[in-house]
């Protein structure tokens, strides 16, 4: 069995909707196990063995090491102005607002962006991904912290376009 990463973000989607509190999930290279509003304890997934994109995992790999990511859908923003443009999350990462500690932001509220212009970098199992803006216009709204977990289809940032 093999389970790429939309698929599981479709599965998280679908679990989000449900009334379902706990899911196990095993195929011959994988274990995954996802569970929410449990007495005292946060929503988190379990991956007992690493679960690459689009390809399976030798059982020899498996780990006993956990990952945990919130299987919670992603934190509402605030309400959204029909004028402005989102910038979203293309994956489940760590949003960076610059390319190295001490280092300036990429864009700040008030900036100019063009279509293109890296706006952040999104960490995603130890690859620094640079996320280019598709919109160009001013950045009114940073909705993340730096250094803060995100997840698929979050939104990062609006622009007001022009």
């Amino acid at each position: 069995m093999q389970l790429d990463h939309d698929q599981l973000h479709q599965l998280l989607a679908l679990l989000a909707d449900s009334d379902i509190q706990e899911l196990k999930l095993e195929g011959d290279d994988f274990r995954l196990e996802v569970r929410r509003n449990l007495p005292g304890q946060a929503p988190q997934v379990i991956q007992t063995a690493p679960l690459p994109v689009a390809a399976t995992v030798p059982a020899a790999a498996a780990a006993p090491a956990a990952a945990a990511i919130p299987s919670a859908p992603p934190p509402t923003a605030p309400a959204v102005r029909s004028d402005l443009l989102e910038i979203t999350a293309p994956m489940v990462a760590t949003f960076y607002r610059a390319p190295a500690p001490g280092d300036p932001p990429f864009v700040e509220i008030g900036a100019r962006i063009s279509s293109g212009q890296t706006v952040c970098i999104l960490e995603a199992m130890k690859l620094m991904n640079e996320l280019e803006s598709e919109v160009s216009g001013e950045v009114v709204e940073i909705l993340v912290e730096n250094g803060t977990p995100v997840e698929f289809g979050q939104v990062l940032m609006r622009v007001k376009p022009g």
